[in-house]
């Protein structure tokens, strides 16, 4: 990790972790185990610099990667304090039969973070 992407990583690295506790707890809400869906910690993610085409400063991304390379989730933090983080959970809804939950989002602005699961029918 390059110097300038590590020192941005340390400024959003509390609110980071805030945010994740946040999709931990829409996972336990949702039913599941604490055990039985692990959303990554934000340290695990592989970050990088991008240019955000409509303010032309740079955000801070992250990806979280399983052992094979494919993403299992993003963490995108702006230059203005806005952010949005997603996490893949891709299981069956615990306690509705006919939904399938693919993934947990957060997102908001500084301190003020709202989440929610992502749903989508089962195929019949």
């Amino acid at each position: 990790m390059d110097d300038e992407i590590r020192s941005r990583y340390q400024d959003i690295m509390e609110l980071a972790d805030k945010i994740v506790e946040r999709l931990d707890a829409e996972v336990v809400k949702l039913g599941f185990a604490v055990s039985e869906v692990r959303i990554r910690r934000p340290e695990e993610a592989e970050f990088r610099l991008e240019r955000d085409p409509s303010t032309s400063e740079y955000a801070l991304v992250g990806d979280w990667l399983d052992e094979r390379g494919g993403k299992l989730g993003s963490l995108l933090f702006h230059a203005d304090g806005s952010f949005y983080v997603e996490h893949d959970v891709v299981r069956p809804h615990p306690g509705k039969r006919r939904w399938f939950v693919e993934a947990v989002n957060a997102w908001g602005k500084g301190e003020r973070i709202k989440s929610e699961a992502r749903l989508l029918p089962m195929p019949e």
